[in-house]
């Protein structure tokens, strides 16, 4: 070890026990949630509980979501937040949600024990470097102390008793070195063991998750089946329906009246041509044809193609998705490139699309007024669903004045090694 590296350990050992110093007043503050929250409970047979246990529950859900992100830097693992969410917003279903969480009551059981680990992991390394140090100020203080009193010290001047100290100190600051790092990750591993949510907690959000996935899975297919059932209602079966009645009238006047037969004819050919393109726009719908036959890199840069604004795309993949995910992929970026004509004012747009650690992630931005949200019937709530199904996520960047990212992934393996790259504006 250099002496660059031993400096430079020793004073990442000694931030660790500022930053333990400081944390140790923090630990304590939690303590005062304990009685706050276990009050709450009984008042609210009186209606002021609700607001009073919503309150002091968020308070007591921010303290240890302190902790937990600290923890999760610390460990360098990802502590994911267990709590239970309302099924709706209404405070009296919030009140039993909270009430009935485990979580709830793991965090109150964190506290006490949360102040008892935060001081002594903050103490302990401080009294360690202290008696260290301390150890080397002692002879200083003996040849001190012996000049001002010249010869009266009679019981601490031996060698033995001079020498030892700092030999003590030596010992001291070996221990505050090897201690002060494992101080630190002992309190974040009491902290993960405590917040983190425990297997059954996460099995049954699981469960719940995909009991949700699969209710809006079948909600969206059954109206993707309505929308089919009234397009075919009312655009090819209507045309349909008028071609078989002109082709009949056009049966009875061929021999009256050839001309007015004609014109029905005419008429005849070119309904069963506006039906032929209502039935292909609906198939397409179903599942583009070009999504099959070129891919997704095809079927984007057609997308964009077709697209009002000037749509960049920039696609690099090793193969191609599973068909599955590759149409739910290909409908996302439709629907959003939708939104971004329709409602951002923006005057252009970007497609990214890249496929890392066995998952799919997609891209797209706007340079628009931004104000995004995933609202409940809205376009971004639909992709959201349609990813949920493939146990993808959507996310929204999107600020007031802009502008607008929207990153979805999808996990996913691609069926082939060939390569595909791309970029263009269109």
């Amino acid at each position: 070890m250099t002496d660059q590296d031993l400096v430079r350990g020793a004073r990442e050992r000694l931030t660790e026990v500022g930053l333990g110093v400081a944390r140790t007043p923090l630990s304590l503050l939690g303590l005062p949630l304990i009685p706050l929250q276990l009050y709450a409970y009984p008042l609210i047979l009186v209606t002021i509980g609700v607001p009073l246990l919503l309150l002091f529950t968020a308070l007591g859900r921010r303290y240890t979501g302190y902790f937990r992100r600290w923890a999760a830097g610390v460990l360098e693992v990802e502590i994911p937040s267990p709590y239970r969410l309302p099924a709706n917003r209404g405070p009296m279903t919030r009140v039993r949600t909270v009430a009935t969480d485990p979580a709830t009551w793991r965090d109150l059981a964190f506290l006490p024990v949360n102040a008892i680990t935060g001081v002594v992991c903050g103490v302990v390394p401080l009294a360690l470097w202290f008696n260290g140090v301390f150890g080397f100020v002692v002879p200083l203080l003996w040849l001190n102390n012996a000049e001002k009193v010249e010869y009266n010290l009679v019981d601490i001047d031996t060698p033995g008793n001079f020498a030892l100290a700092p030999l003590m100190g030596v010992a001291y600051l070996l221990v505050a070195w090897w201690a002060t790092p494992r101080m630190t990750r002992l309190h974040a591993r009491v902290v993960k063991w405590l917040l983190a949510p425990s297997a059954t907690a996460a099995l049954t959000d699981r469960v719940r998750v995909l009991a949700d996935s699969r209710a809006d899975t079948v909600d969206a297919q059954a109206a993707e089946l309505r929308r089919i059932e009234r397009d075919l209602h009312d655009g090819a079966q209507a045309r349909l329906v008028a071609l078989g009645m002109n082709l009949g009238m056009a049966e009875e006047l061929l021999a009256q009246d050839p001309q007015a037969a004609q014109e029905l004819l005419a008429e005849a050919r070119q309904s069963s041509t506006q039906a032929l393109a209502e039935l292909r726009n609906l198939v397409r719908g179903i599942h583009p044809p070009v999504l099959a036959d070129r891919g997704l890199d095809g079927a984007l840069r057609a997308l964009a193609l077709a697209h009002p604004l000037p749509v960049e795309v920039d696609l690099e993949l090793a193969g191609r998705p599973q068909a599955p995910v590759e149409s739910a992929a290909y409908f996302a970026v439709a629907e959003t490139l939708t939104n971004v004509a329709k409602h951002s004012g923006a005057t252009g747009a970007w497609v990214r699309v890249r496929h890392e650690n066995d998952r799919l992630s997609l891209m797209i931005g706007d340079d628009g007024h931004g104000g995004a949200v995933a609202s409940e019937g809205g376009g971004l709530r639909g992709i959201e669903r349609r990813l949920a199904a493939f146990d993808g996520t959507l996310v929204i960047a999107s600020p007031v004045g802009g502008p607008t990212i929207v990153t979805m992934e999808l996990p996913c393996e691609l069926s082939s090694v060939k390569t595909s790259s791309s970029s263009g504006t269109a």
